[in-house]
């Protein structure tokens, strides 16, 4: 089994990932929304942003088979400092630059940086000593992932969507991302040996769990890649950029009940009702005849997709070993990365039909529900439902 150094949870403190968890989302939350907006305006198609989209995320899933190998080479911090640098030279290419060509290598380039980034991340905070901890910490991560994100809309209304400016603005806000890791030298997690899972093991970790972070990647692509366009033809570019701060306000929101109900209840189950949670939002989207139905639709949609990728995760390291958590990170997002490329292609071919966006969305969380519900009966007929503390629900 190969021995590489990576770190364990002594003395590790969530500060540094946090801070440059932060500032990261705030650019990743500006320039998700502003790419497809910015198209025409640059002279390129609208047609691209689902390509765009489906390229970032093959980045992201070539990103997730490396990763790991290289924050067991050079440690965390080096490794996040180094992600970061490569990001913010992607946003920099396509700050001067209106080429197609350019804009998807860039964007490709970027998804393995950002794969990067987040196995850095998850692992640093997914080195607690329980699974309690664990939790808490991942909740603290959806919750500054998914806030920082939210703040980051606004920037359409601040900075507009034409001309470099609102790109170089991304730029500085990945760089200041740097900051925290360059700076605080302390609080870094211990060297260990890291074992990789070998594929024999692979299949030992929960199906749910891989469910879980396929389907996340499923949605919360096509909601990064395409919503803002499903948006932009009933809405400003100001409104689009509220509306999707709702969305991902959601997300965050909904974190500390995510948080505190992962060791409490089967995680399959919870799925299943966050999936339900979805279909809910949907409908009140598609039959509101107010402002306020949709954006109580769109806050709930937030919260629905946002809260499936941290269960699965606590799900799939539940009974893994400190040394293979980080293998584990990166197998999740493998997982998420497979769902997030096929995604906007799906939804960009049925969003050739009215409301076909939210039809695509409807399909992912009623097949997930059925799959979640089916899971929860099969662990409790073995007694493999994954949970600490049981909350007793009858389905």
């Amino acid at each position: 089994m190969q021995q590489n150094p990576v770190m364990q949870a002594d003395r590790n403190s969530p500060l540094v990932p946090v801070l440059s968890l932060s500032l990261f989302a705030v650019a990743s939350g500006f320039l998700m929304s502003l790419i497809p907006l910015a198209l025409d305006a640059r002279g390129m198609s609208v047609n691209l942003a689902s390509w765009l989209a489906s390229v970032f995320y093959a980045g992201l899933l070539g990103g997730a088979l490396i990763s790991a190998r290289i924050v067991g080479k050079f440690g965390h911090r080096s490794a996040l400092i180094a992600f970061l640098l490569i990001v913010v030279s992607t946003v920099g290419l396509m700050a001067f630059s209106a080429s197609p060509a350019a804009w998807l290598f860039a964007r490709f380039v970027a998804g393995i940086a950002v794969a990067g980034v987040f196995v850095v991340i998850e692992s640093w905070l997914l080195m607690a000593d329980t699974e309690k901890a664990r939790a808490k910490r991942l909740g603290l991560y959806m919750a500054s992932l998914y806030g920082g994100s939210a703040l980051g809309q606004l920037g359409i209304g601040m900075f507009g969507t034409e001309g470099a400016m609102p790109l170089i603005v991304v730029a500085s806000l990945f760089s200041a991302a740097i900051l925290p890791p360059l700076v605080f030298k302390r609080g870094r997690p211990k060297a260990v040996g890291h074992a990789s899972i070998k594929v024999s093991e692979m299949k030992t970790l929960p199906a749910a769990a891989y469910i879980g972070c396929i389907v996340s990647g499923l949605v919360l692509g096509s909601i990064y890649g395409l919503l803002p366009l499903e948006l932009e033809s009933s809405y400003s570019h100001d409104q689009v950029g509220a509306l999707m701060a709702i969305v991902i306000l959601g997300g965050m929101v909904v974190q500390p009940l995510v948080s505190w109900l992962n060791s409490r209840m089967e995680k399959a189950l919870l799925m299943a009702l966050f999936c339900f949670l979805g279909l809910l939002s949907i409908a009140m989207i598609e039959i509101a005849t107010v402002s306020a139905g949709v954006m109580a639709g769109m806050f709930l949609l937030g919260a629905s997709a946002f809260a499936l990728y941290p269960v699965a995760i606590t799900l799939a390291c539940r009974n893994v070993d400190e040394s293979k958590i980080v293998a584990a990170a990166e197998l999740m997002l493998l997982s998420y990365s497979v769902g997030s490329v096929i995604g906007p292609v799906l939804a960009g071919e049925a969003m050739s039909m009215k409301g076909g966006l939210m039809f695509y969305f409807v399909v992912c969380f009623a097949a997930t529900l059925l799959y979640m519900l089916g899971s929860t009966k099969r662990n409790r007929s073995t007694g493999t439902d994954g949970v600490d503390e049981a909350v007793s629900v009858d389905i």
